[in-house]
């Protein structure tokens, strides 16, 4: 274990050293090359800033309207039937659109259910199985301008419900 610990410590010191050296070698201008990605590192922050604001703005108008009780409410029954937790509802729910919301309540299931509940278990499992799909697809997408994303939207919420699914099944069957 202490080889480990002395890998993870001496890793980035060491690929900053290769790349310099690297660098070096071939009489490249690190500092120029440095300068010249950072430079398009905001300009590329830049042009998805507008799509990160509306998805934020989105996301704000979602959480406090209201809308997610109403949903919960609205599906519990049917799934109360397929025995998927009421609480986690809104974490399915959020997930894909918000990996900052949907951490806030995958941290609100686990302080009111306990670490080690069914509940605060599957809510870890569902935060690890799925990803932040709509953010993902707003910020590539925007970034090297592609328009019609419905096909990716389609698939990458399949994923996502896939993954959910899975979860619930997986939690069922270890825990």
């Amino acid at each position: 274990m202490e080889i480990i610990n002395y890998i993870s410590i001496i890793a980035m010191p060491l690929v900053i050293l290769i790349i310099v050296f690297k660098a070096f070698e071939e009489k490249v201008n690190v500092f120029d090359v440095f300068l010249k990605g950072a430079t398009e590192g905001i300009e590329i922050s830049l042009k998805i800033f507008p799509t990160l604001i509306g998805l934020f703005v989105a996301i704000g108008m979602l959480r406090n309207s209201g809308i997610l009780d109403f949903i919960t409410k609205v599906i519990s029954p049917v799934l109360s039937y397929m025995r998927f937790p009421s609480e986690i509802v809104p974490l399915a729910l959020l997930r894909p659109i918000s990996g900052s919301a949907s951490m806030a309540i995958a941290t609100d299931i686990i302080t009111r259910n306990g670490v080690d509940s069914f509940i605060g278990i599957l809510a870890s499992v569902i935060m690890g199985a799925t990803e932040t799909t709509l953010y993902t697809i707003a910020v590539y997408t925007s970034c090297v301008k592609i328009k019609n994303t419905r096909g990716i939207l389609i698939a990458s919420l399949a994923a996502d419900i896939t993954g959910i699914i899975v979860s619930l099944l997986i939690c069922r069957v270890i825990f």
